[in-house]
């Protein structure tokens, strides 16, 4: 991956996400940054495949907050859709799809397509990777499901399954080469991309 020339010390980064898990990870690298809402339709196109929509949508975010911003602000966006049998799952946003997304994936391997873009409009740089995730869900009864629904409210995470607290329960095993990817941003690539854009966590760290 060829890398953008480098940023001035005052480059900014800012998150093209409202999510509260993004956010949180994003902080472990100590970079400053700012946080904007993309919007971006997050319809599926017909017939498109989850890895595809993911891709897509980061891609989508990242511009959409890209735009409103001087040129030399380097965007970060990313999205995850679950993937059951080629077909996207999303956010369930409420109680009765959650129930049905988690009874549909009990006792299966899902796929969480986890996508992260970068895009920096000054030099054109505008890349994105995808992080699959693979997750054995555990052969869940209704009750547990009910159970884990009521204490955890996990309306909006892909698939409902919010695994960096009690959904870790519902799960068999984890199968990933970035291990941030299932909770909403894999860390690894997005490094990798900050780096081809110029901006290298390393080098910004604690900087003001």
């Amino acid at each position: 991956m060829t890398a953008s020339p480098a940023l001035p010390d005052a480059a900014r980064l800012v998150l093209g996400s409202t999510s509260r898990y993004r956010r949180e990870l994003l902080e472990r690298l100590r970079v400053p940054f700012e946080v904007r809402s993309p919007q971006v339709d997050e319809t599926p196109r017909p017939g498109e495949a989850p890895a595809d929509l993911a891709l897509r949508l980061a891609l989508d975010k990242a511009w959409a907050v890209a735009r409103a911003e001087p040129a030399d602000v380097v965007v970060i966006g990313s999205d995850q859709v679950a993937d059951v049998d080629g077909q996207p799952l999303g956010k369930p946003g409420n109680h009765a799809n959650a129930v049905a997304q988690l009874q549909r994936m009990r006792g299966r391997t899902v796929t969480f397509q986890t996508a992260v873009a970068v895009v920096r409009r000054a030099t054109g740089f505008a890349q994105a990777q995808l992080a699959p995730v693979h997750v054995r869900f555990r052969n869940l009864s209704d009750d547990e499901i009910e159970t884990y629904l009521r204490l955890e409210q996990p309306y909006d995470c892909a698939g409902s399954a919010k695994s960096e607290t009690l959904g870790i329960a519902l799960l068999s095993a984890i199968e990933s080469d970035d291990p941030t990817a299932l909770v909403g941003l894999p860390l690894i690539r997005t490094c990798e991309l900050l780096r081809a854009a110029g901006l290298d966590p390393l080098r910004r760290a604690g900087q003001a």
